[in-house]
């Protein structure tokens, strides 16, 4: 770095309240890249399984976009978070957006051209967007302290909403659009898609400066110079145990996504089978993808006041409740569907964020984007896993009996995180005995 970056940097580090307006400022960029983002995300879980669809004839693949876009989002997820580790967010989350609409542009000329090589191609690279939108959340935590990194994350989810909601309302828009310049309306959305990737990269290149991550390393690595013996001494036994939080808040993240994706990737097609059209659709992903966003400001302020413990398990209990609504539903009941898919929204908003907090209070800011990135690779992972066998179980059984197979998995977090605090309370036992 410069000697002035440097200085930049220091300035921050030895000014509490220019520390603190840099933080609420990148809380203000990562959220206004969010309704980018969040409508950039709305195109291929609204449309995606129907284009594949359309084009294969056939059910059992139509879960193969979605679990292409979230496979394309794991290699992105490392990408972009090795990026960040490296450069900063500014650059990693900028080219991640980027690559994520060039990723969509390639999905409309597919379309036009009706390849589903392409359009499986396509997908792959659209998922840099997906990831980037998710990994956008760690750089309002940067700068946050212990007690307000829930509630960080979640203010950059609520921004996500406005994008995230208007995207699926705008499919029939979007798809009359698409038809007046020549292209299929079922690629419509992914027009939309190109130019929020692009503008989101773009809000991150022109504003997020200075970096919140580099100014977060410097501080930490100030402080722990300034530190006595005794207190070092307390953090490394602390940080001993902390691959048991990074797993545990993994393992939260990984199980809701599966969850959630699976039940939520087969709902158009369900729908689409059972005399619902394209606005329907919208309807009910629209009120999904709102429950995954907008309560994540009052869920990031519980979670950082009553605890992750207690939140996580609400978020089982949600999902378990939404895979129940959504088994049981009638085919033809739009008021069913739309409280399923919220409840499975809530369920997934919950477990992410609870889950997210336990992972940044397990990580130094030395290896923090390396590590966010890597798990986020797992959580896409397990995106495309749900994407992928949905659309087979489906064909080979039921709706109901897929929601009912993903409420039921929910329940593993219960036990999971009530090792995890037993666990918990008996380091600190150990740790207090030793000091």
């Amino acid at each position: 770095m410069t000697r002035y970056t440097n200085d930049l940097i220091q300035s921050y580090i030895d000014s509490p309240e220019k520390k603190n307006r840099l933080y609420k400022r990148t809380l203000f960029i990562v959220g206004l890249s969010q309704i980018f983002g969040g409508a950039g995300l709305a195109a291929g879980i609204t449309v995606g399984a129907i284009l594949a669809q359309q084009m294969l004839g056939t059910d059992a693949v139509s879960g193969l976009p979605t679990a292409m876009f979230t496979l394309g989002s794991a290699g992105a997820a490392l990408a972009v978070g090795r990026l960040s580790q490296r450069y900063g967010r500014r650059f990693g989350l900028t080219t991640g957006f980027i690559v994520g609409g060039i990723g969509a542009i390639g999905v409309i000329f597919s379309a036009i051209i009706n390849s589903i090589f392409l359009l499986f191609a396509s997908l792959l690279i659209y998922g840099a967007g997906t990831a980037t939108n998710l990994q956008a959340r760690y750089a309002g935590t940067d700068l946050a302290s212990v007690k307000q990194r829930a509630t960080a994350v979640s203010m950059a989810m609520v921004f996500t909403t406005f994008g995230a909601v208007a995207g699926p309302n705008l499919v029939n828009v979007m798809g009359h659009f698409a038809l007046s310049i020549g292209v299929p309306a079922l690629a419509g959305p992914f027009i939309l898609a190109a130019a929020a990737y692009i503008l989101a990269g773009l809000v991150f290149f022109i504003m997020l400066r200075p970096d919140p991550l580099l100014i977060a390393r410097a501080r930490a690595i100030e402080m722990n110079k300034q530190e006595r013996d005794t207190q070092q001494s307390l953090r490394n036994a602390e940080q001993s145990t902390n691959k048991k939080g990074v797993a545990v808040g993994a393992t939260v993240m990984v199980l809701t996504q599966i969850v959630m994706v699976s039940i939520m990737t087969m709902t158009p097609v369900h729908m689409g089978h059972h005399g619902h059209g394209l606005r329907e659709v919208g309807i009910v992903i629209g009120a999904h993808i709102g429950s995954m966003y907008l309560p994540s400001l009052v869920t990031g302020i519980l979670i950082d006041k009553i605890g992750r413990t207690a939140m996580t398990i609400a978020s089982g209990v949600t999902l378990l409740l939404a895979g129940l609504v959504a088994a049981m539903a009638p085919s033809d009941s739009m008021g069913f569907l739309v409280l399923a898919l919220s409840l499975l929204g809530l369920g997934w908003n919950l477990g992410l964020i609870s889950g997210t907090a336990q992972i940044v209070d397990a990580i130094e800011p030395s290896t923090r984007a390396k590590t966010q990135g890597t798990i986020d690779v797992l959580i896409a992972l397990a995106g495309a896993s749900g994407g992928a066998l949905s659309g087979m179980v489906v064909a080979h059984s039921s709706y109901a009996t897929l929601s009912l197979s993903g409420g039921i998995l929910s329940l593993i977090l219960i036990p999971v995180v009530i090792w995890a605090h037993k666990g918990k309370k008996e380091r600190m036992l150990n740790i207090n005995k030793e000091f």
